[in-house]
């Protein structure tokens, strides 16, 4: 049986190609969900593979954080987990968000993308080693 924070790279690979279906087909607002989600699944897969516990958020910039201080650096700046910070609840639900007028983009989309893409090659790196 595979360990826990496979399974939840798993997931988070399955997020990332979701989002790539999506940003392909010119579906934005799933596309960005399913990069976040893919960002956040693959950040806990880290978080758990060298034991910090599974923490009930998702914040990007807070598995980040927790990541940092246990000194595994990650590839993601402050102002990326912002911005998928930003964008989770309005991608989920049609409710007034921090950004007033938020609609997707295919600019937007792509940059999620190429964050879950960069952040799921540097987990698996380093749970390959």
């Amino acid at each position: 049986m595979p360990a826990e924070w496979q399974r939840w790279l798993a997931f988070a690979e399955e997020n990332r190609r979701v989002a790539v279906l999506c940003l392909e087909s010119g579906i934005f607002n799933p596309c960005l969900q399913n990069a976040q989600q893919a960002v956040e699944k693959a950040l806990k897969a880290l978080c758990l593979s060298v034991g910090l516990p599974l923490k009930k958020t998702h914040s990007i910039g807070e598995l980040r954080g927790d990541l940092l201080r246990a000194g595994l650096g990650i590839e993601l700046t402050d102002d990326d987990a912002d911005l998928l910070d930003t964008i989770y609840l309005p991608s989920k639900y049609p409710l007034g968000s921090v950004l007033p007028e938020f609609h997707p983009d295919a600019q937007t989309a792509r940059r999620c993308v190429s964050m879950a893409d960069q952040v799921l090659t540097h987990v698996a790196k380093r749970l390959q080693s």
